[in-house]
């Protein structure tokens, strides 16, 4: 995955840390660093194979407070969206943001 060329598209990315990275046949995974021009902080992690894929993508404040997390651990079995969701401050709900990508634009957004 090239998701440093991705995070170039993004004109709110400052910069872009790669904290590790690893590609082989069939799979990949990655964990970078992303600060933002308002001061804030996003992480994003992903391990794909042929098999499985997790991910999980934080934003958080310039004071470190969680503004959103998408994950797919499964561990809310109950949302429609199961096993992929987002932590809010206050509560957890069904999400339809699962890529690095739909993380990035729902940022733009808000932006």
């Amino acid at each position: 995955m090239d998701f440093l060329s991705l995070l170039n598209q993004y004109d709110f990315v400052v910069e872009a840390e790669v904290l590790s990275s690893r590609n082989w046949e069939g799979g990949f995974y990655y964990k970078i660093k992303v600060l933002i021009t308002d001061k804030s902080t996003f992480f994003a992690s992903e391990y794909k194979d042929t098999i499985e894929r997790n991910y999980s993508f934080h934003w958080q404040d310039k004071d470190n407070k969680l503004i959103i997390r998408w994950d797919n651990a499964p561990h809310f079995p109950d949302l429609s969206t199961f096993p992929h969701h987002k932590h809010l401050p206050d509560t957890i709900e069904e999400s339809q943001e699962m890529t690095l990508q739909e993380a990035l634009a729902f940022i733009r957004k808000v932006m």
